[in-house]
């Protein structure tokens, strides 16, 4: 599977994400024609990996979750907003789904999951068949 402008725009927003922000590696990602999987690790002012901070309705935690990835996905949909000439219109979903990954053999299991993702995709998103005419 190959990457569509758009795609591209994702990866490289991600792969900067990283080197902007110190506190945080991306550890294994794919990204997929509407969706994008990623494992981000991060780090405290050591370089030890840690909790993640939450964050309140309305009060950005800097370094926070949350705060990385609304700025990831402001950033990726302005620069496609821009290339397709449609400011302000919504690119992603409205939420987020996270998961902390709490051992090494979790962690392996979904680096495999990251892994197969693109392999998956035609049957995943096979167009529903009308069986009625056979």
């Amino acid at each position: 599977m190959g990457l569509s402008e758009y795609g591209v725009i994702a990866r490289d927003e991600l792969l900067r994400s990283s080197e902007s922000r110190r506190n945080i590696t991306i550890d294994k990602c794919v990204i997929m024609p509407d969706h994008v999987h990623a494992i981000i690790t991060i780090l405290d002012s050591k370089g030890t990996a840690r909790r993640a901070l939450t964050e309140g309705f309305g009060q950005p935690i800097t370094g926070s979750l949350p705060t990385i990835v609304r700025s990831y996905k402001s950033a990726v949909a302005k620069k496609i907003n821009e290339s397709r000439k449609t400011p302000g219109e919504p690119v992603w979903h409205r939420n987020y789904y996270e998961h902390v990954i709490r051992d090494e053999s979790e962690m392996e299991a979904i680096i495999a999951y990251i892994e197969a993702n693109p392999s998956k995709w035609d049957e995943d998103n096979e167009p529903l068949r009308d069986n009625s005419e056979q």
